[in-house]
């Protein structure tokens, strides 16, 4: 009798399987036989672990001390140096990414500042791009900056720049791609040539990608990390980040986030690996919704300006379809202006007048949000300030989710005819 378990890792082992089956089963290894022979990953809520012995004792702290990171999966010592159910997750996320490894964070943000910590000496220089996200470029700013370290912000596109800023003391290139909330597409095989040519490390925040649309280790990049809130648990309902590269960089980002304790609780990891399985699915609806939206938009009288890197008018186009399998589920636009009026109030009504997305920050769920920047993340600046830094009061972040595409059209549709 044939085993099916076995079977399938035959199958899956003479071609690389697709996004949806990686979601689903990891990387298919042997039976895949789970605690308790359960289906779903157990929860192991506990934060502590015993020893049967002192033999037991010794042979685990002599594996972990030659860096056998790998006996984590098999057993624990303590909460914050690893639980079975968060590297299950973890082993998932590696293999949808193409890395040799994955570490879970309790946030993005987490993820973003403990990578950064953790390579980045006193006395040493990151670079990052004027689009990053705006709390990643305010770390970089603020924080690092007490610690002795310094950054430069460059041009979203501008290579020469980038190479330009690259200095002796350089050690991380920093990125969004697709940035946020312009949807701009780093050119990965571009960056990766500046950055190996001066032996800078490049980190990537894949989030509005996901590995469905896009795998920037597989063109060169360090590290890629993502928020979990968003995209891989896809259910607005927990908080998780990670971070995906060479074995070797994250078993060092494995012993600083013992000593800084940032780490996921295994429910919540849980979560997280339910949400996987339906990525790939979720993904490619919000993909086919949001070229559909941007379409309409793009042709729509009372739009002003579409971004979204599906579109030939997009500045990157040429670079997302050259290494993105997708563009994503989200599309930021501005509204023309209406004489009379500011251009603050038109936008907020339409915002007010569709009735399918919720206002709300955040993305990648299976419902759709719709939020103006200007007075969801930058309320406390002026006008002037906003656009001085490239936030339009009359720009709108579209994050699409799994409702029907005609229905997103018709109720974007009776929410222009209103303003």
């Amino acid at each position: 009798m044939v085993d099916v378990a076995d079977q399938l890792e035959t199958v899956l082992s003479q071609r690389e399987s697709g996004a949806s089956t990686t979601a689903v089963h990891g990387r298919v290894q042997g039976r895949r036989l789970k605690a308790g022979n359960s289906l779903v990953t157990p929860i192991t809520q506990t934060a502590t672990y015993t020893f049967a012995d002192t033999a037991d004792l010794c042979a685990f702290m002599e594996a972990k001390m030659w860096g056998a990171d790998a006996t984590m999966a098999e057993r624990g010592e303590y909460g914050r140096y690893g639980n079975p159910t968060v590297r299950a997750v973890e082993k998932r996320l590696a293999a949808l990414d193409n890395g040799d490894d994955a570490l879970l964070y309790p946030t993005g943000m987490a993820a973003v500042t403990n990578v950064l910590l953790s390579i980045l000496p006193s006395g040493s220089h990151v670079i990052f791009t004027d689009d990053c996200y705006r709390k990643t470029r305010q770390f970089c700013n603020t924080f690092l900056r007490r610690l002795g370290i310094e950054s430069t912000q460059v041009p979203m596109g501008d290579y020469e720049a980038l190479a330009s800023a690259i200095r002796e003391n350089t050690r991380v290139i920093i990125s969004e791609s697709p940035t946020n909330p312009y949807l701009r597409v780093v050119d990965l095989k571009r960056l990766v040539q500046v950055a190996r040519r001066h032996r800078v490390k490049t980190i990537i925040d894949a989030t509005f990608a996901t590995p469905v649309n896009q795998r920037p280790l597989d063109l060169g990049i360090d590290l890629v990390i993502h928020s979990g809130t968003k995209y891989l648990s896809g259910h607005n309902d927990i908080m998780a980040g990670v971070v995906v590269g060479e074995a070797g960089l994250l078993h060092a980002l494995r012993q600083s986030q013992g000593m800084l304790g940032g780490v996921i609780d295994p429910h919540a990891a849980y979560l997280l690996e339910r949400g996987l399985k339906s990525l790939a699915l979720r993904v490619r609806q919000q993909n086919r919704s949001a070229q559909a939206v941007a379409e309409y938009l793009e042709g729509h009288p009372k739009i002003e300006r579409v971004w979204y890197p599906g579109l030939a008018s997009h500045p990157d186009h040429k670079a997302a379809r050259e290494q993105m399998a997708g563009f994503g589920g989200v599309v930021s636009f501005t509204v023309a202006p209406v004489r009379g009026e500011e251009p603050l109030d038109t936008t907020s009504r339409l915002i007010d007048a569709m009735t399918i997305p919720y206002i709300a920050p955040s993305l990648g769920g299976v419902e759709s949000l719709i939020e103006q920047p200007a007075l969801m993340s930058y309320y406390e600046l002026s006008t002037e300030e906003r656009q001085s830094i490239g936030i339009r009061d009359n720009l709108v972040r579209f994050a699409i989710g799994i409702e029907d595409t005609e229905d997103l059209i018709g109720d974007l549709d009776q929410a222009l005819a209103r303003i």
